[in-house]
């Protein structure tokens, strides 16, 4: 692990695209020491704000790992740089990644203009892990011109991925039963593009009539200028991802002709801010447990001298923030 007076060489050096520095940086932000976060978030910031963000989502079985390999393909084949952020579930025994997309994507392990990172969830919920944020940053001031965020395989709840990205791209496949309806709930709403992947199997033009019919009853062109289009994909024969690739850059250019880039990524920082914010108080709330905060305030609640409110006053009031 490198030391902190090392953080401005390593980001010297990954602007220089050296691959080692860039691995070195993602592993200071994924330790989650405080100083080092903070270090490598002000060395990081004048350099980044370039790269085209694409988060890819959808339930697992998709083939998520097969669409995210094929689209480094086909960019690198543009000559574009890429970075990989897949964020893989956490092991339950030791906390770590599975590694299931860094071996799905093993092709580009050998080329200097892709970087791709396994990073575990470690219990985070919303298909993302912690440290994706400050992971984006060091791939963007690296140089990459895409970066691709693969999430865990979500839920109708697990969306956290388009508060990150710039493009979001829902996948959904023919056969899985009532795929269609459970992602109308939740993962429906917030993609830019969807991509019908394994579209070679039966049911796939049936699936495509279903997202263009509830897409149909909600789209909203006439305000925002997008029409969000549905590709179809066979990813593990690179069929349809040109399609799918030619998507991705004209929403890229709708962002930036129409100003939403700049309205997302304003709000990407805001949240960020606030997560920031609320895991600082979080853990001032943590250096006073069992000592002389939470455990007498549960007492005198359980003992009906307080109610739960008039008790999270009194916490907030001592770490400074005082009642509302």
């Amino acid at each position: 692990m490198p030391r902190r007076a090392d953080v401005p060489e390593l980001v010297e050096r990954a602007r220089r695209g050296e691959q080692l520095a860039v691995a070195r940086l993602i592993s200071l932000v994924e330790d989650g020491a405080d100083a080092a976060l903070r270090e490598v978030a002000a060395a990081l910031g004048p350099h980044t704000g370039r790269a085209h963000v694409v988060g890819l989502t959808g339930p697992p079985g998709v083939g998520k790992s097969t669409t995210t390999s094929a689209v480094v393909a086909l960019l690198r084949a543009q000559g574009r740089k890429v970075g990989v952020l897949a964020v893989d579930p956490s092991s339950p025994f030791s906390g770590g990644a599975l590694l299931g997309d860094r071996v799905r994507m093993g092709e580009h392990a050998t080329d200097d203009g892709v970087f791709i990172r396994s990073m575990a969830t470690r219990g985070h919920l919303g298909g993302l892990a912690w440290a994706t944020p400050q992971a984006l940053r060091v791939l963007d001031a690296a140089g990459c011109d895409v970066v691709l965020v693969e999430t865990v395989g979500v839920g109708q709840s697990e969306v956290e991925v388009v508060a990150l990205a710039d493009t979001t791209v829902v996948l959904l496949a023919p056969g899985m039963g009532d795929g269609v309806q459970a992602a109308k709930a939740g993962i429906l709403e917030i993609a830019d593009v969807f991509a019908v992947n394994k579209a070679d199997r039966d049911g796939a033009a049936q699936t495509v009539r279903d997202l263009r019919q509830m897409l149909a009853f909600g789209e909203q062109a006439a305000e925002d200028g997008w029409r969000r289009p549905v590709v179809r994909t066979v990813a593990a024969r690179a069929e349809g991802v040109d399609e799918l690739v030619a998507a991705l850059d004209a929403h890229r250019d709708w962002l930036d002709r129409s100003g939403e880039r700049a309205r997302r990524r304003r709000a990407r920082a805001e949240a960020e801010i606030e997560a920031i914010a609320l895991e600082q108080h979080r853990s001032r709330i943590g250096d006073l447990h069992g000592a002389a905060g939470l455990a007498p305030l549960a007492e005198r609640v359980l003992a009906g001298e307080l109610d739960p409110y008039r008790a999270a006053d009194e916490l907030t009031g001592r770490l400074g923030g005082g009642a509302p």
